[in-house]
């Protein structure tokens, strides 16, 4: 299997600051090729949330420099990963909210981070940033810590009344807010010939599911050349249909 990536970010339309952050890499090791990739997006409406999401871009590229060269010396096991992940977001939780502190104000951040092997895929998760498997269909991996979000867990409301309910943006978590905060994991085998994405919510607003499929999983097909076209195309489409908020999205490609 070999993997194919691009990223690309947006201030949008309304913001004067970019509060994403974002990071993709790819990686050759004993056990074979891996990309790691993580997305921020810095809390809005708050002071400093592009601190928060560049403090955990910051602590996640860490352990991939440090920690993962010699965990990859062997096939990676889930709970591994979930130990050394949670122990990330712990550590980067107590530093934001330390800053936060000591500056006398309120910042956070979401986080999804992926890390896709040849042999399995290690998911987290953390606010309304999401992963999506693109293939014949798009799928979902992560699920939101949104008031909505919890909504339609309950049954209280559908899927397609979440997209526009008032409070659909309000996290019920984040980090660097609370005094301790546990990530989503999720975890599964790799798809040949899908596009795997991670997005900021300013991406997905108003880009349905269909066009997803539509420009992003021929554009894998195409190199990265044209992954990085299809990218930029839904984010001016995005901003055209009124998109506010900063804009951020990796695509990974991987072949049959």
């Amino acid at each position: 299997m070999e993997f194919y990536i691009s990223a690309s970010t947006d201030v949008g339309t309304h913001r004067n600051v970019n509060q994403d952050s974002l990071f993709v890499r790819k990686l050759h090791t004993p056990t074979g090729k891996m990309v790691f990739a993580v997305l921020c997006d810095g809390m809005g409406g708050l002071r400093h949330g592009e601190v928060a999401s560049a403090s955990l871009i910051s602590g996640f590229t860490e352990w991939m420099y440090k920690a993962l060269p010699e965990l990859s010396r062997e096939r990676l096991e889930d709970w591994v990963i979930k130990k050394h992940w949670s122990d990330v977001i712990t550590d980067q939780n107590a530093r934001i909210r330390s800053y936060g502190q000591q500056n006398r104000c309120s910042l956070g951040t979401t986080v999804t981070a992926l890390l896709l092997t040849e042999y399995r895929y290690f998911l987290l998760n953390i606010g309304d940033s999401r992963a999506y498997a693109i293939g014949e269909s798009v799928i979902q991996l992560t699920e939101d810590h949104t008031l909505v979000a919890n909504e339609v867990r309950l049954g209280n409301l559908t899927r397609e009344q979440a997209e526009t309910a008032p409070g659909r943006n309000v996290l019920t978590k984040c980090v660097g807010v609370q005094e301790s905060v546990r990530p989503d994991m999720f975890f599964g085998t790799p798809v040949g010939n899908t596009t795997y994405m991670l997005c900021s919510d300013g991406f997905r607003h108003l880009i349905t599911p269909d066009e997803m499929r539509e420009h992003l999983r021929p554009a894998g097909e195409a190199g990265i050349s044209g992954m990085k076209s299809q990218e930029e195309y839904l984010i001016e489409l995005d901003k055209q249909r009124g998109e506010t908020d900063n804009i951020s999205v990796i695509t990974i490609f991987t072949t049959a």
